[in-house]
């Protein structure tokens, strides 16, 4: 049985199933839906923050790369059937992984996303409800984040959640493991996420409370300089107090 935390309602348990390789209506669409402002900017916030700390971590282990609505596929014979995660980290990244169009698993240098993550619609909640953690479980990816900035997802099994978590566990089987408003932890980067701006941003911490958060690129650049200028202000200060 899937072991789930506590929502603030009685203690759940969860069910465990089988699912199947591949499925019919799991073909990737070719056309592109539009999305909300709101979703536009969760996803983008969240792209830029593990990117930043796929740069840090490329320091030592080698860069992880960090994708936007890069197509995962992973059966040879059905190579329509996949998924688009808004926001997928591979690790180890493919070879010329910036010329990627997807990712294609039966590929012996084309390993299944490391992290997956899917900011729900919407237009359609359900798909990134119901559908998307099977399809991720195919795919072999290790960790999923569902992220519901409107609570906008179905009532259904509890929800509607504001953050999900799904990991692998020891027999390999995609379980959720969170659902509930935050914080939540991620197994994958020894993190935590909180979600900010009532609701609508999620956010990554060293802490579950919040108060050691990580930085995108640009936030951290101008962070420094501020604090440069602050100390040239003060130093100009007490050069006119002489």
């Amino acid at each position: 049985m899937e072991q789930m935390q506590s929502t603030g309602r009685a203690q759940r348990v969860g069910v465990r199933y089988d699912v199947p390789r591949v499925h019919d209506g799991w073909e990737l669409r070719e056309e592109t839906m539009p999305e909300s402002v709101t979703h536009d900017h969760a996803v983008e916030v969240l792209k830029a923050l593990l990117a930043a700390w796929s740069a840090r971590a490329g320091a030592s282990t080698g860069r992880p790369f960090v994708a936007r609505n890069l197509a995962v596929r992973w059966d040879e014979a059905r190579p329509a059937v996949g998924v688009d995660p808004d926001v997928c980290v591979l690790s180890p990244a493919p070879p010329d992984a910036r010329d990627l169009r997807s990712v294609r698993t039966w590929l012996p240098e084309n390993a299944p996303p490391l992290l997956a993550v899917e900011v729900v619609s919407e237009s359609d909640p359900r798909k990134d409800y119901v559908t998307a953690p099977d399809k991720y479980a195919a795919s072999g990816t290790r960790e999923l984040w569902v992220f519901d900035p409107l609570l906008a997802g179905p009532t259904s099994h509890g929800g509607p959640f504001r953050i999900q978590v799904w990991t692998r566990d020891e027999l390999g089987d995609l379980v959720r493991v969170y659902a509930g408003n935050g914080p939540a932890r991620s197994d994958v980067l020894g993190a935590y996420l909180v979600a900010t701006d009532d609701g609508r941003v999620l956010r990554i911490a060293d802490d579950a409370a919040g108060t050691r958060m990580w930085r995108t690129a640009e936030e951290a650049e101008r962070e420094e300089k501020e604090t440069a200028l602050a100390r040239v202000a003060e130093l100009e200060a007490q050069l006119a107090r002489r």
